[in-house]
């Protein structure tokens, strides 16, 4: 009997013990070499994981992130990956910036059976053609900021037009998307020119001189950080820009203008992030617990760590659990809250309506800034279900 006692009282302690450990993220991002984006990022998240824990946690359990750097290699990501779920027993998988590094983790999910939010990778590729069960996509996709971007784009009087992206999955997908898109609304324009830059490693003055032969009406731009700065002072300095229109994905995020300074190009039509202009309670909330904690104000990588901590959270509440088929059933249709407002994940393609701000680019006291800008709601730029179909694998679905 006193056998029994005891084991039951040691069984009881286990249980307990159990129930406290930390619920356990990992977080795996390309710190280290694309820290522009990835340092507010990181902010983001921590400021999400400190004000969850100040409320009790999650399930009567603290929330602990275990993070790593890719360093931008998707071989990288796959070895943290494996330590994270094996060594450290994370519950979830976050994080990924460049494409070819999310399409990794992604695989590295279907494979193990281990939920992966992707926060920033935008290929489409990552929710459709190569989707699964296992992945989920916070931020606005390729599709979507094209879609975005080609409402503005189709209005100009241009015909002509030329591509400059970096030569990986993610301008790719871009430069794909944003064609058959333009042209769907505008069966009258044609693409002259296109250049494909090694990520990194743009040579903006051979690459705009091979654009400029094409003698393009507008240019439609997916360089980011280092390459998008050269790309801009050297057409700045041959009066490419303003003078030929430039259509731009993300090229409106404080990141990359606090870069160009006083170099913004005037005119570009931009997705990207006015922060200073937005009047929303959710945002306004966000902007100033994060000026308190660091002092400083959100970038774009502010909102989407956070906004990827906060949809991981909702998830877990809502499964009552951190079991990842349950989490994976919760996320589905998952309704939950960002700096820029509502947004869910539907259930087809497991990508979240967290939408854009589109405006164009302009100097206000020496910076760049956003104007005429509007805030374009991811739900009104998806494709319908039956295009997501013709992409998605039928097992994805299920």
């Amino acid at each position: 009997m006193k056998k029994s006692v005891f084991a039951l009282a040691v069984l009881v302690s286990g249980l307990a013990f159990a129930q406290t450990k930390p619920i356990k993220i990992g977080e795996i991002n390309s710190y280290s070499s694309i820290p522009q984006f990835t340092a507010p990022y990181r902010q983001g998240w921590q400021l999400a994981v400190e004000e969850v824990n100040a409320a009790g946690g999650l399930l009567g359990r603290k929330v602990e992130v275990i993070s790593r750097d890719d360093g931008g290699k998707p071989e990288e990501a796959i070895r943290h990956a494996i330590e994270l779920t094996s060594s450290e027993q994370v519950d979830v998988l976050a994080g990924g910036y460049l494409s070819n590094v999310g399409l990794a983790l992604a695989d590295h999910a279907i494979k193990n059976k281990r939920l992966f939010v992707a926060s920033e990778p935008l290929t489409d590729t990552l929710v459709w053609d190569k989707g699964n069960r296992y992945t989920f996509r916070l931020r606005p996709s390729t599709y979507m900021q094209a879609a975005m971007l080609v409402e503005e784009a189709a209005k100009l009087p241009a015909k002509r037009w030329a591509t400059i992206a970096p030569n990986y999955e993610y301008g790719q997908s871009a430069v794909a998307t944003f064609k058959e898109q333009l042209k769907a609304k505008r069966p009258d324009v044609e693409f002259v020119g296109e250049q494909w830059p090694v990520l990194g490693k743009l040579d903006a003055g051979s690459t705009l001189q091979a654009i400029t032969q094409t003698k393009p009406d507008a240019i439609f731009n997916v360089t980011f950080g280092a390459d998008l700065a050269k790309l801009v002072r050297e057409g700045n300095q041959r009066n490419v820009f303003p003078k030929t229109p430039v259509v731009s994905l993300l090229s409106g995020e404080p990141e990359y203008l606090d870069v160009l300074k006083d170099e913004t190009p005037k005119g570009w039509i931009v997705t990207g992030y006015p922060w200073d202009q937005i009047d929303n309670r959710d945002h306004a909330s966000f902007a100033s617990n994060y000026y308190k904690k660091y002092n400083e104000n959100p970038k774009m990588g502010s909102v989407v760590g956070y906004a990827t901590m906060q949809a991981i959270f909702a998830a877990i509440r809502k499964a009552k659990s951190v079991d990842n088929e349950k989490l994976v059933t919760a996320l589905r249709g998952l309704k939950f809250t960002t700096p820029f407002g509502a947004t869910e994940f539907r259930a087809i393609d497991q990508q979240s309506t967290m939408g854009a701000y589109v405006g164009k680019l302009d100097l206000r006291g020496g910076k760049g800034t956003m104007t005429q800008w509007r805030y374009a709601d991811g739900k009104d730029y998806q494709p319908t279900d039956a295009y997501v179909k013709t992409r998605r694998p039928a097992a994805a679905m299920q």
